[in-house]
């Protein structure tokens, strides 16, 4: 499994995720202007890279399987 690509390709789209929504938690709890600014726009980049990363993790699992 270590020696997969697209399963780095999945942890890393995974770690990108964790990213984004520690950011936004981080402005949450912050709050002010950047919360204002930038709660939204963080909240889609979350939602499209959560579900690349979900997309990435399923063809990780069909093409480990064989199909």
């Amino acid at each position: 499994m270590a020696n997969d690509p697209l399963f780095w390709v999945a942890a890393v789209a995974c770690l990108g995720v964790l990213v984004i929504l520690m950011i936004g938690v981080g402005g949450f709890a912050k709050g002010g202007e950047f919360n204002r600014k930038y709660a939204n726009k963080l909240m889609r980049m979350r939602l499209a890279a959560q579900f690349i990363a979900v997309l990435l993790i399923l063809a990780f699992v069909l093409f480990r399987n064989g199909g």
